[in-house]
């Protein structure tokens, strides 16, 4: 159980819980407020060549600016009536006058008390939240363009509104985009919606070369170019008088560049006076460089399909056989099943035979084979043999390096031969994703079906098709990994051993686990031989349940060793999450219970926010909820929390659920449900192995559904022994 440090000693082990912690933290001893201990993160956080002398001198000595920000006031109010204080995003301004910089926290000043319950300090805790402020305002903006962009919105509008987001965010930025003409040797104006109108159109049709300016240097060089003074760079020479005039003094300018590396134009942000290159301005510019990138890429996209579309009005049908060929190979979600049946349309189309290989790990592998029906079954098992080679003697080898389709008018070797068909040519076409060639498709010629320009060209086309499948059901596969690897993180990677306890956990996602699942458990020691236990279920599914996850986790473990009850960390989860400020539902349902070995058994501490009630199976069978239900965290700031204490004894045991396992169905609609959920661990009577106990209930519930399962599932088993 955690109890408030006491005396140097404790501000001694508090400062080496803490020294290497991103948190920042401090103890404070006395009406002065003397700095009594201090970790690295404090110090950091103070900087400007503040370090440990700082030990021993009042805090208003130590860092006076923040006196007049009210913080000493604060300090003195926690120390006189003994209330702890808390905020979050709180801005302060850190450092000397004209070097002053302005960060975010989230701290709390906590009072600290001796074994008399006196105040004798008080204790700083504080988490610098500038960078995740800064880049949730970041993502909002970038957000916005986005669906901009997904919306086919005019890209001149798309770029001024991604001019104007950096100056909102960056008040002392101007920014512009300049785009390449169709000559690929000037750029034009794109969008600068703050910067003179004589200035732009000065610049618009300006060169790209080796010394002019920011921008076309930027272009030329294919490289991000920084210029903090421009009154003395030789870059500006011939537009220094221009710059003056428009009365900006730095600018730096990134190359915005296609997924290909294909130069798309420029993105420059101006500073008024002589500025360096900060970390936040870098972030901006690689963030909305990018951004530009995707709206020109996607204004160019568009241009091209719709050029490509009225050219090629004439040509339905094959236009009917490429959507038809695109919608078979999409339904088909799993690879290489998905390039076998790209092989099959091919087939029916364009030639008697098609063969797909693709490069892994160096060498080529071949993943589908398709052939006519006409041909004899072993043509098939043929093809599927042969391996090309990795040279240039192979036609598949040479598009693999090239990345360019290749049409050869003899006919291929080896089992090809073998096929009974009068072979006149073949065709070899890249499947590229991303700029990288993986594959390629190869069809061959007959006297009865040539491959003409027509036909190429459907073959190219297909081909990309089947490169945009074999890259969809990757990405698939990959964003299922990761959503595993995520997942895997928010969990233990194992349980700890609590001293007189059996523990066993279970968590099974929903579905195909392609999202991060909202339900967790934590198993964390405490000070004093207690151990802190939380099981919880948080609102939705994906990224945002995996930070609300994390956020709970985090604070229950920062918090726990030093709040005295279970309900008060409830309650300082609670806080946490009605303090975020992405406006977003952060509803969580959490049981938090301190646990401790004593004669008796294990002593328990407990408290049930809205979450489903655990089941207490008494060795002799009886089974119980212990527990009132209190309230769910994240709604109000005051929820009704209330403690539960008993004791396990010796072959005792505690189940701990979320609603998944409640709530899972049975084919006609029926919950699992509580009743069911006792039935399971009562059969349990006379077993004390935890994870026999845990098996029952995951058995239990998979009889009852099938397996199915629409809901994320996790279990917390404690035996005491």
């Amino acid at each position: 159980m955690s109890t408030p440090a006491g005396s140097a000693g404790d501000s001694d082990l508090l400062a080496g819980m803490f020294a290497h912690a991103p948190v920042i933290f401090a103890a404070l001893s006395g009406p002065d407020h003397l700095l009594e201990g201090a970790n690295e993160a404090f110090f950091e956080a103070v900087g400007v060549g503040r370090g440990s002398d700082l030990l021993g001198h009042p805090v208003a000595q130590a860092v006076p600016e923040l006196v007049h920000q009210g913080l000493l006031a604060l300090l003195d109010a926690v120390y006189r009536d003994g209330d702890p204080f808390v905020a979050r995003g709180a801005p302060v301004l850190l450092g000397p006058a004209g070097k002053a910089r302005q960060r975010y926290f989230d701290f709390s000043f906590e009072p600290r008390r001796d074994q008399a319950g006196q105040v004798h300090g008080v204790a700083f805790l504080a988490v610098d939240v500038t960078r995740p402020r800064a880049a949730r305002r970041l993502a909002a903006e970038q957000q916005v363009l986005l669906e901009q962009i997904a919306r086919d919105a005019p890209l001149s509008d798309v770029l001024d509104g991604m001019c104007r987001a950096i100056e909102k965010l960056s008040p002392k930025v101007l920014s512009s985009v300049l785009l390449l003409d169709a000559t690929g040797t000037r750029l034009v104006h794109g969008a600068a919606p703050s910067l003179p109108d004589f200035y732009n159109e000065a610049i618009d049709g300006s060169e790209i070369g080796p010394r002019e300016g920011s921008c076309g240097t930027a272009a030329y060089r294919r490289e991000m170019v920084v210029v903090s003074d421009i009154a003395v760079d030789p870059l500006w020479t011939d537009y220094r008088d221009l710059a003056r005039r428009a009365g900006l003094a730095a600018c730096w300018s990134s190359p915005i560049k296609s997924g290909t590396g294909e130069l798309l134009g420029t993105f420059a942000m101006y500073h008024r006076t002589p500025w360096a290159l900060s970390e936040d301005d870098l972030d901006l510019s690689i963030v909305f460089t990018r951004t530009a990138a995707l709206a020109i890429e996607r204004h160019r996209t568009e241009q091209a399909r719709r050029r490509a579309h009225e050219s090629e009005q004439a040509l339905s049908s094959d236009l009917a056989f490429l959507l038809d060929s695109s919608t078979a190979v999409s339904e088909e979600a799993h690879y290489p099943q998905n390039m076998q049946q790209m092989a099959r349309i091919a087939v029916a189309a364009l030639g008697p035979v098609c063969v797909i290989d693709v490069l892994e790990d160096g060498r080529i592998r071949r993943v589908a084979v398709g052939v006519a029906p006409e041909l004899p079954r072993r043509a098939a098992e043929l093809l599927a043999a042969e391996t090309p080679a990795h040279s240039k003697a192979s036609l598949v080898g040479r598009v693999l390096a090239s990345g360019a389709s290749e049409v050869s008018r003899t006919a291929p070797s080896g089992p090809w031969q073998d096929l009974g068909l009068r072979i006149t040519g073949q065709a070899c076409f890249p499947l590229t994703a991303r700029g990288r060639t993986f594959g390629a498709l190869t069809l061959v010629a007959t006297e009865k079906q040539p491959l003409d320009a027509r036909a190429i060209a459907l073959a190219e086309e297909l081909a990309r098709i089947a490169a945009a499948g074999a890259e969809t059901t990757r990405q698939y596969d990959q964003r299922a990994r990761l959503a595993h690897d995520l997942q895997a993180g928010l969990l233990l990677a194992a349980l700890p051993e609590v001293p007189g306890a059996q523990l066993a956990a279970f968590y099974r996602p929903a579905g195909e686990g392609l999202d991060i699942g909202g339900d967790f458990y934590d198993v964390f020691p405490l000070p004093g031989d207690w151990w802190g236990l939380i099981i919880g279920d948080v609102c939705g599914r994906g990224a945002y349940a995996a930070t609300t996850t994390a956020l709970v986790r985090n604070t229950a473990r920062a918090v726990a060793p030093l709040l005295p009850t279970p309900g008060a960390v409830a309650q300082a989860v609670n806080d946490a999450l009605l303090s975020r400020e992405d406006n977003g539902e952060s509803f969580v349902t959490m049981i938090y219970a301190e646990l401790r070995r004593t004669r008796e058994g294990i002593a328990v501490s407990m408290v049930r926010a809205g979450h489903p009630p655990p089941v207490l199976r008494r060795a002799n069978g009886v089974v119980v909820s212990p527990t009132p239900a209190g309230q769910i965290l994240g709604v109000s700031s005051d929820p009704e929390l209330l403690l539960d204490s008993f004791t396990l004894g010796s072959g005792d045991s505690l189940i701990l659920v979320t609603d998944g396992i409640l709530e899972a169905r049975n084919p006609a609609g029926d919950f699992f449900a509580e009743d069911r959920l006792a039935d399971a661990i009562q059969s349990t009577t006379g077993i004390n192995d935890a994870h026999r106990i845990l098996d029952a209930v995951t058995s239990a519930v998979d009889a009852f559904t099938g397996s199915v399962t629409d809901d994320d599932q996790a279990v917390l088993a404690l035996v005491a022994e």
